[in-house]
């Protein structure tokens, strides 16, 4: 088969390999779409390593494990790959674990369903994991109480997913940071629960001020920063007291006012050590597609197949993508005879 190898620049050379065999917990997919994550261009770039980086994908079971109870070949499905193992979703072939796959019905497309695993587990595990991240209640149990909650970064994807997993959990009032993608979550707001937008393009002061004037006298003490750079997350403490703390996405860029705790969250985890977790927020993931009050987000399709990986992550650098994900359909790619 032929797969897309990323270093750091990004560059990307397109190699023959062989398929990978599934173990027996993992799903074999034949890669119909690649769905291209921010972290895929990081990743070479802070360990020095290439590898094929692409961990979100959709297209068709071609094989399973002798464990696997839950797929067969021929199925439709989505999945999240395991960062840094063999069979990345940048190639023909991609290995899935079980657990973190989803079926997918034939209404739905595979460039929405590429959209949706990895980001929508990392807002999981920022808004939900009591080790790990804010511990807010889950949607299998709504809550009936009040709970403020600021998502910064609210029109990209972890953000939008964060917002739908919210509300499937009564979290209100939701105050959603964003610019100029904020039309494509507006329709999620539900004012009468106090939902708002600030925008963050109107400067540091008028966010604050924002998200104090949405808080209307209650205590802020959860925020899920998914931008996570320059005074992002300072921008929130301000207008939180004592006791709060923010999940960032990224590592923290030193200490925030008003004795704000703040901690990087890790969808790693969903594969271990919190694989029930992560099997359990998949079990979600898969309902809300079926019931519609989960939504895949707006894709722009980069032409080429592997061909235009380098591209699409050359973008995603360069911060030309605006509340929407690039998705790469395979069968664009150049000489798909296993030949590089």
């Amino acid at each position: 088969m032929l797969e897309a190898i990323v270093s750091a620049g990004p560059k990307v050379k397109i190699v023959s390999s062989h398929v990978p065999k599934p173990g027996p917990n993992q799903v074999l997919v034949k890669v119909a779409v690649a769905a291209a994550n921010p972290k895929d261009w990081k990743v070479p770039e802070w360990t020095g390593k290439e590898g094929n980086t692409g961990d979100d994908g959709a297209g068709i079971v071609e094989a399973v494990g002798d464990k696997v109870t839950e797929f067969r070949k021929g199925d439709r499905v989505t999945g999240f790959h395991k960062t840094g193992g063999p069979g990345g979703t940048y190639g023909e072939y991609a290995l899935f674990p079980e657990h973190l796959t989803i079926h997918i019905a034939k209404d739905i497309s595979f460039e929405e369903a590429s959209t949706i695993p990895l980001t929508a587990a990392t807002a999981a595990c920022g808004l939900f994991e009591s080790d790990g991240g804010l511990g807010l209640p889950l949607p299998s149990s709504p809550t009936s109480e009040t709970i403020p909650l600021v998502i910064y970064g609210a029109s990209g994807s972890v953000g939008a997913f964060a917002v739908q997993l919210a509300k499937k959990s009564n979290i209100h009032p939701l105050i959603y940071v964003a610019g100029g993608g904020a039309k494509t979550i507006h329709h999620l707001l539900d004012p009468s629960k106090g939902d708002t937008i600030v925008d963050y393009r109107k400067g540091d002061e008028a966010v604050t001020q924002g998200i104090k004037s949405a808080l209307a006298g209650k205590t802020l003490k959860h925020a899920l920063d998914t931008t996570s750079h320059g005074s992002t997350s300072a921008n929130i403490a301000k207008a939180m007291t004592e006791g709060g703390t923010i999940a960032r996405t990224l590592g923290p860029e030193g200490e925030l006012p008003h004795g704000v705790k703040q901690f990087q969250l890790s969808v790693s985890t969903v594969h271990t050590p919190q694989q029930e977790f992560g099997a359990a927020m998949f079990k979600l993931f898969g309902q809300g597609l079926q019931q519609g009050w989960l939504e895949p987000r707006p894709y722009e399709v980069v032409r080429g197949g592997l061909n235009g990986v380098e591209k699409a992550l050359a973008d995603l650098k360069a911060g030309k993508a605006s509340a929407v994900k690039y998705v790469l359909r395979i069968d664009e790619t150049d000489g798909l005879d296993g030949k590089a």
